[in-house]
């Protein structure tokens, strides 16, 4: 049986390549990225250099010709700012977000024209970050995929700006012919976010230990978000929000219909992973 041609969007880039060696052996993968190596220097294997921010679909539309998928981590990034600015609300950072807007639009459109069956792509945990702000007044416990999107910087509104622009397509509004979407809400897919938390320092500890998302988790999440069968609504709509975390004690974003929609089951949780490190800032805030 012929493998699942899937295209990823994005490839030399650090979330890709973190799952790239597994989706490459499971799957028939078609990689595209504006570079052919990744920041460290190293060759991509079939990478395919295009740049899908063009406005003529027809420079790169053949890369999705006869693909079953896309999963787009492509990301525009602005002149002299770096991802530790997602917070910036310059007009730099605007106008870049304006152009991954766009980006995901040449995305959305070119699968649709091209017959795919499915798009992921890799939205953010930023597109609800607003609502931390009330998690961590004690004033809300969870955030659930369900609420509307809401954010108080460029990153975030841009990513909230892919999932409704993503709605659109999954209607059939465009060209008479839905289009299945699912949002990745990704949270932390780092193992070392709690070596940078100060000692005692309780909340920031929660917040990293929440948002964990381990490798082999993103792996199962990505694959699932391509293979599983109906992600449609109530309203026939095949459309779906996942937050892209482990099965985290410390959540604070609910996973219950990645559970119940695509069958996600999480084999790690931060909490066990980093138990020591846990215990060492829980006894310095005793202290």
């Amino acid at each position: 049986m012929a493998k699942r041609r899937v295209v990823l969007t994005g490839a030399s880039g650090y979330v890709a390549q973190r799952m790239f060696s597994e989706l490459s052996d499971r799957w028939d993968l078609v990689p595209i990225d504006v570079r052919g190596t990744t920041r460290a220097g190293k060759a991509v294997p079939g990478i395919v250099v295009a740049d899908l921010t063009q406005r003529d679909r027809n420079a790169y539309r053949q890369h999705f010709k006869g693909a079953d998928a896309v999963i787009h981590c492509g990301y525009v990034s602005a002149p002299g700012l770096d991802a530790t600015t997602w917070q910036e609300n310059s007009e730099a950072k605007f106008w870049a977000e304006h152009d991954n807007v766009a980006l995901a639009y040449n995305v959305y459109r070119t699968a649709l024209e091209e017959g795919v069956r499915r798009v992921v792509v890799c939205s953010s945990n930023h597109a609800a970050d607003y609502y931390e702000r009330l998690i961590w007044a004690g004033k809300m416990e969870m955030v659930t995929p369900e609420m509307p999107p809401r954010s108080d910087n460029w990153y975030g509104w841009a990513k909230a700006a892919y999932e409704l622009l993503g709605f659109v397509f999954a209607t059939g509004k465009v060209e008479g012919r839905k289009l299945e979407v699912v949002q990745w809400r990704i949270g932390g897919p780092r193992d070392d976010d709690i070596d940078h938390v100060k000692p005692g320092d309780i909340k920031i500890m929660h917040r990293a230990l929440g948002a964990y998302l381990s490798q082999r988790d993103q792996v199962q999440q990505a694959i699932r978000m391509v293979e599983t069968k109906d992600i449609a609504d109530e309203h026939g709509v095949p459309f779906l929000i996942i937050y892209g975390i482990s099965g985290n004690t410390h959540r604070f974003w609910s996973i219950a219909n990645a559970r119940d929609k695509i069958g996600y089951e999480p084999a790690d949780d931060s909490q066990i992973n980093f138990a020591d490190k846990i215990a060492a800032i829980a006894k310095a805030a005793k202290r």
